[in-house]
């Protein structure tokens, strides 16, 4: 198992670019088994998730072409639906929680899906009702084996379209029942549907392909099911968790950096909740400059009581970078209430953080106060097990602006979400270094 030892301390200045979103590529490669077409993806970044799903689709039989770095054909023309009840698919599948989105394409295309109970980050239970619930609304049968923790979908002929309403704004789920419902038959109409930009972007591509969704960027989704899709060419946006994960360590280290071509318009309000923080960043066209500030102070509210900072459905703040502003909190001026409403485990990390000095009270499994140290005290090097994808990253932005040496195990967690990061933050003159 590897780990990365950091050395703290060290300013970081220059430019970075966020790699393609993870949580967007995702959805893309899962709705390539919709056509039989080619489709062309761009900006596909480098990491283990992905290229996990990339594996899981070419022995699912589809045929993947790479035609430069982040560059890829996918052509479904073949697919062996008789692999998704081999025990190979069935571990695989369970080992990525991503492949639950294989769920909505496989039914609405070839009328039968079998998926594992997915794996990914430990942050508490993550229910798929809203998944299976979406498409047994569309007509599929729905058998779930305990004893195999296997979920088994079937259609008798086409899905057909109606009404429903989510009864949570789930991403992945409303982008499985999405993908389900365009080849299904008649209308869809989904309400308080997840609205996020890399929906957005499933939904831009699905019309190109053919489809006809309506209510794009809003919680109310009409889709008029079409017989089949065709190819097309995507590009995915830029990683908003990776411009806030370079906004925390800028903060963090006292650094002067500049976030090239972030999308900004599809930020949302990323940007407004780190300045909340104290944090002075800047948008110059379609990037982001954060300068070395030697002291930020959170704001407070109105009426002067403690600024609470908490996740929401989309326009709110993501939850994955929660654990990022957390940690940047630790070194700010005056206090501020970390609410994580969506997993109950994710906050679970600060232990490590206060073994490093910083000053946190874990309130309950969602919420925790953070009294900001003004810098007064310097967080301290300590030896730390990432526990998932945010808490490692949150891990090593402390790391990096702690005093001494960190090391930091089971990064094959930062790996999943986090293309070359060392070698992308030593460039900007981060001492960090890979042990395997």
């Amino acid at each position: 198992m590897s780990c990365f030892v950091i050395e703290g301390g060290h300013r970081l200045s220059g430019q970075i670019s966020p790699q393609g979103a993870k949580n967007e590529v995702l959805q893309i490669l899962c709705a390539t088994l919709l056509t039989k077409d080619k489709v062309t993806v761009s900006n596909i970044p480098d990491i283990l998730d992905v290229n996990n799903l990339i594996a899981l689709l070419q022995d699912m039989g589809v045929r993947v072409e790479k035609l430069s770095a982040g560059k890829y054909t996918f052509c479904a023309a073949d697919v062996d639906t008789d692999y998704l009840r081999t025990p190979e698919f069935l571990r695989r599948n369970a080992s990525l929680r991503g492949s639950i989105m294989l769920t909505g394409p496989m039914l609405a295309r070839f009328g039968y899906a079998l998926t594992a109970k997915p794996g990914g980050d430990k942050i508490g239970r993550r229910r798929l009702d809203t998944h299976f619930e979406g498409l047994r609304r569309l007509g599929a049968e729905f058998t779930y084996n305990k004893d195999r923790a296997t979920f088994e979908l079937k259609a008798a002929g086409r899905l057909r379209g109606t009404r429903m309403l989510l009864d949570e704004a789930s991403v992945t789920g409303t982008a499985n029942i999405i993908m389900a419902a365009v080849l299904a038959e008649g209308t869809t109409v989904i309400y308080n549907a997840a609205c996020e930009p890399y929906l957005q972007q499933l939904c831009r591509m699905l019309n190109r392909m053919g489809a006809k969704i309506s209510g794009i960027a809003s919680n109310l989704l009409t889709i008029e099911g079409v017989s089949e899709l065709h190819g097309t060419e995507h590009t995915v946006l830029p990683d908003m968790i990776e411009v806030g994960s370079f906004i925390g360590m800028a903060a963090m280290t006292c650094s002067e950096i500049t976030i090239k071509n972030v999308s900004y318009d599809n930020l949302g309000i990323i940007p407004e909740s780190f300045r909340r923080l104290g944090i002075a960043l800047e948008q110059r066209g379609d990037d982001i400059y954060v300068p070395a500030q030697d002291e930020y102070a959170i704001e407070t509210f109105l009426d002067g009581s403690i600024m609470t900072i908490a996740d929401a459905p989309w326009p709110g703040l993501t939850p994955d970078l929660l654990s990022v502003m957390l940690v940047v909190a630790t070194q700010c001026k005056g206090s501020v209430l970390i609410h994580q409403k969506m997993f109950e485990s994710r906050l679970f990390f600060v232990d490590k953080l206060i073994d490093m000095g910083a000053q946190i009270i874990l309130c309950d499994p969602h919420r925790a106060v953070v009294v900001g140290h003004n810098r007064r005290m310097n967080l301290r090097g300590r030896e730390m097990t990432s526990p998932d994808i945010r808490a490692g990253i949150a891990m090593l932005i402390a790391a990096m602006g702690a005093v001494g040496t960190s090391r930091i195990h089971n990064i094959e967690q930062i790996d999943r979400g986090y293309q070359n990061i060392e070698g992308r933050l030593n460039a900007l003159g981060a001492r960090i270094t890979r042990i395997d």
